[in-house]
């Protein structure tokens, strides 16, 4: 048994491979691996500052997130690569499977170390959920009608956006659940999630892309760890060594030499590289991918200090901060929609480009304003303001950077939008949180300073009932600059007159987070002026064609 065209004959350009009905249930089982991975990214940003409290490793929390990252920038351009090579469903079916594994271990954690590494593990899987996720639904329809199943996997990404910080407050608010610490359960959630998109798949993805008689660019994954991992480590360590170091000088002359090679290596294996070479011919996809990277540095890394400012600074709960975040959600959603239909249509990506990162920068220079006493309606609306930007960003990106791919580099090129965008987000989140906590210290102390002269404070810091409390002996430690962060769960029983100069010497240094993550995106948008807008009509390379009858497979 095969599967048959929907509707128009077989062989007609342009007509589907796949019929309507076995369409849906690809695309559940698709979309169960998507938000699996985008929930996990939300999930634990809301029960982060949970688990490194009761790991005693808040300060140490940026590698939960940066572990997973490197990770999964490296798997995300190999596995687009391989599936060219092997098939999609084999690799698909793989990346869900490592990802379950390594929440499972996640899950098992025990101390900020070992959910680094763990996460780590993660990450080797999600960088194929979304990257394969795409190339199947590529394989399988011709652009006309792949653009409107592609605003799904948007929406997708914004549901878990407003169901993961809701759900990692809940977990992380519990005490324990079903005999382990609620926040464990966390990463436990993935399991059933997983083992249903596996399922799904495997049963009901049944068309193979012509693959690809390349082999394998073990040289371009060898030298892209040598130019990533000590890069990161060096961001990461650099505050606390001294940017001027022998040893983060030393890192950093590592990844230079890595990156040469990494270049070199793509050089010369041509097609069969992880980033095929001829791919960048195309200028716009070579720049959009440069606009990408900008935009996934200066996006993640701010939203993910934006959860300490809203449980920390504003004295949220996780499931608040969560709920906070529902504007931004509504925006990706409802942006993401509406731009990919106008941009598919018509053709015209730079317009709504341009308004995109204007709009994200909006809302990251609104971020750099608030303080400890703001109101909380302004995070609101600024969140909502930086979600439509960033619909419209990532789903222009995304249409823009298909057109012109060859079919053969399909994978590899629908792999190099996520592997651009981690690459940016991995960077943003080590150069930021490496920026927050290089700075805060020195910010609490300045706040301190300037708190002498408050009535207030001046009250609170004669009292000796007041100062014998170890919750206050902790803040008054910050008046040097010597606050431990790595549990911040000593603020809920302190003073608020002694706490207020602590907390705005925080929100101070998450104000210089967004400045930069704001004037980064400035470069973006010059780099977004250059590509010139082409109606769909004029991209030949990608008009739609019959398929091929190598890409029906029998039923297995």
């Amino acid at each position: 048994m095969t599967d048959t065209a929907a509707p128009g004959s077989p062989g007609e350009p342009g007509a589907p491979v796949i019929d309507r009905r076995r369409m849906r249930l690809v695309m559940a089982g698709l979309m169960l691996g998507l938000f699996m991975s985008a929930l996990d990214q939300t999930i634990i940003s809301a029960a982060l500052r949970t688990i490194a409290d009761d790991l005693n490793g808040l300060s140490q929390q940026a590698w939960a997130n940066t572990s997973y990252m490197i990770t999964s920038v490296i798997t995300t351009a190999l596995y687009g690569k391989l599936s060219d090579i092997y098939g999609r469903r084999p690799l698909y079916v793989i990346a869900v499977a490592v990802f379950v594994v390594g929440s499972v271990l996640c899950g098992l954690a025990q101390s900020m170390v070992m959910l680094a590494v763990f996460r780590g593990v993660q990450g080797l899987g999600a960088g194929g959920l979304m990257s394969l996720a795409f190339a199947i639904l590529a394989d399988l329809l011709p652009p006309a009608e792949r653009s409107r199943y592609q605003a799904w996997f948007g929406a997708v990404f914004g549901v878990s956006a407003v169901v993961g910080p809701v759900v990692g407050g809940f977990f992380a608010g519990l005490d324990s659940f079903a005999g382990a610490a609620g926040w464990r359960w966390a990463f436990f959630i993935n399991v059933p999630i997983g083992i249903a998109a596996v399922l799904i798949v495997l049963t009901q993805v049944r068309i193979q892309n012509d693959r690809s008689q390349d082999k394998p660019d073990i040289a371009g994954v060898i030298t892209l760890v040598l130019f990533l991992v000590p890069v990161l480590f060096a961001v990461e360590e650099g505050p606390k060594w001294g940017w001027g170091s022998a040893g983060t000088l030393g890192l950093f002359a590592v990844g230079a030499v890595g990156l040469v090679l990494f270049v070199t290596a793509q050089r010369r294996a041509g097609g069969a590289a992880l980033l095929p070479t001829p791919m960048f011919r195309n200028p716009v996809f070579t720049l959009y991918n440069g606009v990408n990277t900008i935009v996934g540095a200066a996006v993640f890394g701010s939203l993910a200090v934006l959860p300490l400012y809203l449980q920390i600074v504003k004295g949220l709960s996780p499931t608040e901060a969560g709920l906070m975040m529902l504007p931004q959600t509504f925006g990706i959603i409802v942006a993401g929609r509406l731009c990919s239909a106008y941009v598919t249509r018509t053709g015209r990506f730079k317009g709504a480009m341009l308004t995109g990162i204007v709009l994200v920068m909006a809302g990251t220079f609104w971020f750099a304003t608030f303080g400890a006493d703001t109101a909380l309606w302004q995070p609101a609306v600024a969140a909502a303001v930086m979600g439509i930007g960033i619909g419209v960003c990532w789903q222009v990106m995304l249409v823009a950077i298909q057109r012109g791919l060859e079919p053969r580099y399909m994978g590899a090129g629908i792999g190099s939008f996520a592997f651009f965008r981690s690459i940016g987000g991995t960077v943003g989140i080590s150069v930021f949180f490496s920026l927050f906590f290089g700075s805060v210290g020195g910010r609490i102390a300045d706040a301190y300073a300037g708190a002498g002269s408050d009535p207030d404070f001046k009250a609170a810091l004669a009292d000796p009932a007041v100062t014998s409390q170890p919750a206050n002996q902790t803040l008054l430690a910050g008046r040097n600059g010597a606050v431990s962060l790595d549990d911040s769960s000593f603020l809920a029983h302190a003073d608020a007159r002694l706490a207020h100069p602590f907390l705005e010497g925080m929100a101070q240094a998450m104000q210089t987070v967004y400045l930069v993550s704001g004037s980064l995106l400035a470069l973006g948008l010059i780099l977004a002026l250059i590509p010139r807008d082409r109606r769909p009509e004029t991209d030949t390379a990608t008009a739609p064609s019959a398929p091929s009858p190598k890409k029906v497979a029998a039923h297995q």
